[in-house]
This record gives structure tokens, sequence and C-alpha cells, in this order.
């Protein structure tokens, strides 16, 4: 199998370096560009099955790069939602509170989820996905968002926690986390 990871694109609360977590928010116009864009860029790796989360910028930015391939699945994954950051939702990305708060990956954001929160719900996903034979042979794409992205990347690849913590992945970006 070989596993691609991607980000969303753009919306208007990431236009604003607002914190984006749980809150459904959907695409601007920008991150439509974006996703078409990506869905281009993306046309000739021949994606047979796509998941996503259930929040609408991602399973938009899922469902315009599947439109461009030959024969793809798209599944729309609860455990993709992106991380609740609780009260932080909507507020100032680089307010001084947050940043301080989302240093503490074992803290539960208050009223929302901890990274092992996310984790516990990402890691049995992939785990099932990389060891599922009827994928063995298939190019897959999960497209997320950020959180879910560095939780992702995390499974894959041992990180020191600024690392981990300052981990960005750009709207509409995507790599190739994983080939058997």
């Amino acid at each position: 199998m070989k596993l691609y990871i991607m980000r969303h694109g753009e919306t208007a609360w990431n236009a604003d370096n607002r914190i984006l977590g749980a809150t459904d928010i959907p695409l601007n116009e920008k991150g439509r560009e974006q996703a078409l864009k990506a869905a281009e860029r993306m046309k000739d790796i021949d994606i047979d099955v796509i998941y996503t989360s259930q929040l609408s910028r991602a399973m938009e930015t899922g469902l315009a790069v599947a439109a461009l391939q030959k024969d793809c699945t798209v599944f729309h994954e609860q455990c993709l939602n992106e991380h609740d950051f609780g009260v932080f939702e909507g507020q100032d990305r680089r307010s001084e509170e947050y940043q301080m708060e989302k240093r503490n990956c074992f803290k539960r954001y208050p009223g929302g989820e901890s990274f092992l929160d996310v984790a516990a719900r990402v890691y049995p996903f992939i785990k099932g996905l990389i060891s599922d034979p009827q994928l063995k042979d298939k190019s897959v794409l999960i497209v997320s968002h950020g959180g879910i992205c560095r939780v992702i990347t995390s499974f894959f690849r041992d990180m020191e926690n600024e690392e981990f913590v300052t981990f960005a992945m750009p709207n509409c970006g995507y790599e190739l986390i994983w080939s058997d």
C-alpha cells in the first residue's frame, strides 16, 4: 500500500489565523481553488481509496480529488475529525494562553481533547489500514486536518515534543507517508 495524507483547503478561520478544530467550517473560495489544484496535482497518482473526516472542509477537499481519479471510493470517518480544542475553538492561534496549553500533550484542552485522546482514535484506524490485505496493492489518501496529519505523522515517525506541537502541513499540502 501507498498511504498519502493531505490537509483540507483553506477556510475563513484559517485565513483569520483562528483555531479550527471540531467546529465544522466549510472551505472558502481560496480553499476550493486549492482543492481543485491539489486534485490536478494528484490525478496521475491513481488513488484507489480516499478516507476523509466527516467535517465538510475535508469531505469537499477529498471529493475534489476523487473527481479526477479513474476509479476511486470515498469514505467519511469520524475518527479522522479534527482535534477538539474546546474553549480555544475560534480563538486567535497566536494567543499566549493557547501556545502554552498546546505544549501540554497529555492534558485535555478545557472542554476538548488531549493529543492522547486523538491518538487513541487515529492510531487504531491507521493500524487497520496498513494491515488490511485488501489494501495491500492500493494507493490510499487520507484527507483530514492539520492536527490529524500531525498525529498520523507521529505514528510513522518519532517526533520530539517541540517538533510535534509545531508540526504544520499547509492547506491542501500532501505527502506520501508510508509505502510497503
